[in-house]
């Protein structure tokens, strides 16, 4: 897999095969494909978009857009993207899109406004900052973010 300067052609081929999981993605963060589309076209055209290609084909289009506070990001990607190797390939070329805007925090279009606000609370009770990476003590409320496998207490029964 390596990454290279989006096309047209790259970002027509990943969205004749969109897959399910972006389509919802888009749905859930209030976009249809048709404005994915038009944002990621809006990049290109302004050179800020990479094709992830596996082989000679394109199995995702990745962009980005520098704000004052961060970089926003945009995505679509083809099934046959979402394997291990291909999402950690995409996760390492996040980081060189990073360096690329100038260390930004990175933030998805795609996220919705409220999950922002939790992860940055997120952030706040843990004593860090988003974007920037430094040791911390992990707290009990950092180990209730999503990814934790510590076990959860049901919530109290009403009454």
């Amino acid at each position: 897999m390596r990454a290279r300067a989006a096309t047209l052609g790259d970002l027509e081929d990943v969205f004749h095969g969109l897959s399910k999981r972006m389509s919802d993605e888009y749905a859930a963060a209030g976009k249809d494909s048709k404005i994915a589309y038009d944002n990621l076209m809006m990049n290109l055209k302004e050179g800020r978009a990479h094709a992830l290609v596996e082989g000679e084909k394109a199995v995702a289009i990745i962009a980005w857009h520098e704000n004052s506070d961060a970089a926003d990001t945009l995505f679509a990607a083809r099934e046959d993207f979402f394997r291990g190797s291909t999402v950690r390939f995409c996760k390492r070329h996040i980081r060189h899109i990073q360096a690329l805007a100038g260390n930004l925090p990175i933030h998805s279009q795609l996220a919705p406004r409220a999950r922002r606000r939790q992860v940055v609370r997120h952030y706040r009770l843990c004593r860090a900052r988003p974007g920037k990476r430094r040791k911390t003590v992990r707290t009990a409320a950092c180990a209730l973010n999503r990814n934790s496998t510590a076990p959860r207490t049901p919530p109290a029964p009403p009454g």
